[in-house]
């Protein structure tokens, strides 16, 4: 025989349930409140970004070094490669190729097999927070699917050079996963090790340079 509630519990289910609804939101170093589920331009600031991405490892922090190679840095060789297979890009496409990995500010990277493990619920928030970001800085929130196209092409050689380099793949085999890149958009271009905060450094400098091109 079920013991009948005490007297109130039914009264306080409502705010117990309240009380365990999952935290969707994200402190972040400059204040804002960045709602994951429903993010806003608002509660974007480049400061942000730059430092998480700095802070965040490409390749699982499987890299050769004495500093983890980060999504910063990656983003900012992207869009160096971006520029040299379409030098006559307007500026505004150069920001979206820097700013291509920008939602790992706050929900980190994921290699491509985990991503896949994951489905297309991540491919889902990382659409919704490129879309906040986009528009917090004059981009539209999807971007042309041939812009989109080179920019996908840049991270693959980045990804190519980071894999030869640093993460312990030979050029047969990372041809194989990232196909082999034309090593003339290659030439005099490496890997960047560097502190954290010199890379979130030169990240914020190159973003506030293409804003000031814009």
């Amino acid at each position: 025989m079920g013991l009948d509630p005490a007297p109130g519990a039914q009264a306080n289910r409502p705010m117990a349930r309240q009380a365990n609804q999952v935290r969707a939101w994200q402190r972040m170093l400059s204040g804002r409140r960045l709602d994951l589920l429903d993010p806003t331009p608002m509660d974007i600031e480049i400061d942000d970004i730059a430092h998480g991405l700095a802070f965040v490892a490409r390749w699982n922090g499987q890299t050769r070094g004495d500093y983890a190679y980060s999504v910063a840095e990656h983003s900012l060789l992207v869009e160096e490669i971006f520029a040299r297979i379409d030098p006559k890009a307007p500026v505004k496409w150069r920001l979206a190729a820097l700013l291509h990995d920008a939602p790992e500010y706050v929900i980190g990277d994921m290699i491509s097999p985990v991503k896949a493990a994951v489905g297309p619920s991540y491919g889902a928030l990382d659409d919704r927070l490129t879309a906040a970001i986009h528009l917090r800085f004059g981009l539209p929130a999807q971007i042309p699917k041939t812009v989109k196209a080179r920019i996908k092409r840049a991270d693959k050689i980045s990804a190519w050079l980071e894999a030869t380099q640093i993460a312990g793949f030979d050029e047969a085999e990372a041809s194989k996963f990232f196909g082999r890149p034309n090593m003339s958009l290659l030439q005099g271009l490496s890997i960047v090790l560097r502190p954290p905060v010199e890379t979130r450094n030169a990240f914020v400098a190159r973003h506030e340079a293409l804003l000031a091109a814009l």
